[in-house]
């Protein structure tokens, strides 16, 4: 039989009880940033080891290239048709997005992403550890030439 603790509290190690926080969002009808890559981000949830956005790439843009300082990510796409490419270590792949593709973004991988035809590129990712902020994300040379403008916080090479 397993014991349920009362009003959401846990025990930490040292025998005394915290409260767990249990939050719930629903998704940002408008974007409350751009990021680096130009892409629109709707800020969902994070916990103290990773955190989870919204992206959208409008129809047929090419996102500016870049790679990232310090942290990964996992994406999973939601609507539309595009394309991701990736430059690690010697290696370089290009990656259809439709709906129900999952991919991941290693550590100090090189990525360009853009969509392909009238619809809009939705994705969600998680980023390991959560996103820091400005300076994170690092300007490089992609095989695409962007469409959109870089959000702030982009750092040049």
């Amino acid at each position: 039989m397993t014991r349920r603790n009362p009003a959401g509290l846990q025990p930490k190690s040292d025998g005394n009880k915290t409260r767990t926080v249990f939050e719930t969002k629903v998704l940002p009808l408008s974007a409350d940033a751009v990021a680096p890559d130009g892409s629109d981000v709707r800020i969902l949830l994070g916990l103290a080891g990773a955190s989870m956005a919204h992206f959208e790439l409008r129809g047929d843009a090419v996102s500016v290239a870049v790679r990232h300082r310090t942290v990964e990510e996992i994406w999973y796409v939601l609507s539309g048709r595009g394309e991701m490419w990736r430059r690690a270590g010697g290696e370089e792949t290009t990656a259809e997005l439709t709906p129900g593709v999952c991919l991941t973004i290693p550590l100090h991988t090189e990525f360009q992403f853009r969509s392909r035809g009238p619809e809009a590129l939705r994705v969600v990712g998680i980023t390991v550890p959560p996103w820091p902020g400005d300076g994170e994300a690092i300007r490089s040379d992609g095989p695409w030439a962007a469409s959109v403008e870089p959000g702030p916080g982009l750092v040049e090479r």
